[in-house]
């Protein structure tokens, strides 16, 4: 498979390139999140990648969704998807859309957009990256649980890979170095120029999740921030 991010194509900020455009759960200001609909809609907005979260199914089929569990409304126990299988879980929607498997993501995505899996789910690593694999589709992996991600690295040490954090570490590159990471997710309240220039200087990016005004995005920008996670994908095209 490729494990190349696509460099941006237009320039800006100190590193001389604008950040990468990751779509948070795809166009999910105009779509409901982690659907195909606001992948699709992701692409057309012109955004670089989109992020998504994936489980894997009872029956080992790895699915995208935000939360562990499905809410039954308030009609009854939240319900896990680890214990449902594949053909269970197409009863369910979300904002109307069905829940998407991974495999339709890529097909849908077809190599336009880089697809930034976060492994929400348990024992999720090993299928995702099977997926990458095998379609091709220019990919990475992330996760808060870096446990997941030093598998990752066991099971494909070529696919790029990730750790999120929300807090600002005094060893701000410990974690990401444990897994022998790329990419350190950072929420945007834990994210200043030092922080750009140390990892930089590591050979590390730096993406920031989740910025949705423009005045952060400038900042960030000039920072030279690798990549901006984003809720509002035109604004972030219109800003760098």
């Amino acid at each position: 498979m490729s494990t190349h991010t696509p460099e941006p194509a237009t320039s800006g900020g100190s590193s001389g390139k604008r950040p990468e455009i990751i779509a948070h759960r795809g166009a999910s200001r105009e779509r409901p999140e982690n659907t195909l609909a606001a992948f699709i809609r992701a692409v057309e907005l012109g955004a670089d990648a989109v992020e998504l979260d994936v489980h894997r199914t009872h029956d080992c089929v790895i699915v995208v969704h935000h939360d562990p569990v499905l809410s039954n409304g308030g009609s009854g126990r939240p319900v896990p998807i680890l214990s449902l299988d594949r053909a269970a879980l197409r009863a369910w929607r979300v904002g109307g859309e069905p829940i998407p498997t991974l495999a339709e993501v890529l097909d849908v995505l077809d190599g336009r957009a880089v697809a930034y899996c976060e492994l929400k789910g348990r024992d999720s690593a090993r299928g995702t990256l099977e997926l990458l694999a095998s379609t091709g589709v220019p990919g990475a992996v992330h996760a808060f649980d870096h446990r997941q991600i030093a598998e990752a690295h066991r099971i494909a040490p070529d696919v790029p890979r990730g750790v999120l954090e929300a807090s600002y570490p005094v060893d701000s590159l410990h974690a990401l170095t444990a897994v022998s990471g790329r990419d350190l997710w950072r929420h945007c309240d834990f994210i200043d120029r030092d922080l750009v220039e140390t990892a930089h200087k590591a050979g590390k990016r730096v993406i920031a999740w989740t910025v949705n005004d423009a005045e952060t995005m400038q900042r960030f920008a000039e920072w030279g921030v690798d990549a901006l996670c984003t809720d509002d994908v035109a604004l972030a095209r219109a800003t760098v």
